[in-house]
């Protein structure tokens, strides 16, 4: 499984995705699930991928090799707009899933896969796009500034009760790992390393990329002070009076 969440924010924008992929309890990987296309100064795009991992390699790959073989042509170092971006993994996808789909339902295999892109071209403002595996896609808004695809549901309360587009960079990185402390704690098929990229906004620059390892002592630290906080909340709730029977 995979878990990624992307938020667009004032201050700009930050990527995160597990690096685990699994065919069974023996049998443990690890594989890039962020993929990062920029030129300083003119455009940072991100997609992150989740779902069927040979329909989402597939995707990418057709997407850098139409860049490097049709530079002039319309590709994702080219694209005017994340619009235009999301548009185009979307339709890669879709066709790489209509490809390979059938093959893959012949072996009862799931073809289903999903990306979040986001980032900046030069002229226009940041911007992150859910992509769905038919290709269909959504755009974040104020009031939902984030997503999440693959193992969600883990992730998602702790974001939704503190996400706003006013937060500061630095407490969305950390939201954004305790989303990913949260989901590793109840589901082992996400896990370490973590790929994490931070984008200010206007800086297109890539350079704020980071992997979290096993052993990265931030990391276990944000674990440890998460699990303790929330005994102690849990533990300075008055109990429910009168709902407990008397003996």
């Amino acid at each position: 499984m995979t878990y990624c969440v992307a938020m667009k924010l004032d201050a700009g924008m930050v990527f995160a995705s597990d690096t685990r992929t699994n065919a069974g309890v023996d049998n443990i990987s690890r594989v890039d699930k962020m993929h990062v296309f920029s030129k300083p100064g003119e455009r940072v795009i991100v997609a992150l991928s989740a779902g069927n991992l040979s329909i989402t390699q597939n995707a990418i790959n057709q997407i850098e090799r139409t860049a490097k073989e049709n530079p002039d042509a319309p590709n994702i170092y080219t694209v005017t707009s994340l619009y235009d971006a999301a548009e185009l993994v979307g339709n890669t996808l879709r066709e790489v899933r209509q490809r390979e789909g059938e093959y893959l339902r012949l072996q009862n295999i799931d073809s289903s896969a999903s990306f979040i892109v986001g980032g900046q071209v030069v002229g226009e403002a940041p911007r992150l796009f859910l992509i769905y595996a038919e290709g269909n896609f959504i755009e974040s808004s104020s009031e939902a500034p984030f997503f999440q695809n693959g193992e969600i549901k883990y992730g998602k309360p702790v974001i939704d009760r503190v996400i706003s587009p006013g937060l500061a960079l630095a407490d969305a990185i950390k939201l954004t790992l305790v989303s990913f402390d949260s989901t590793m704690r109840s589901n082992i098929s996400v896990g370490l390393p973590i790929d994490l990229l931070v984008y200010p906004v206007d800086s297109l620059d890539a350079r704020g990329q980071h992997r979290i390892e096993e052993a990265d002592p931030y990391f276990r630290k944000l674990g440890m002070l998460w699990n303790e906080g929330l005994k102690r909340a849990f533990a300075s709730i008055p109990v429910p009076d009168g709902f407990v029977p008397k003996p």
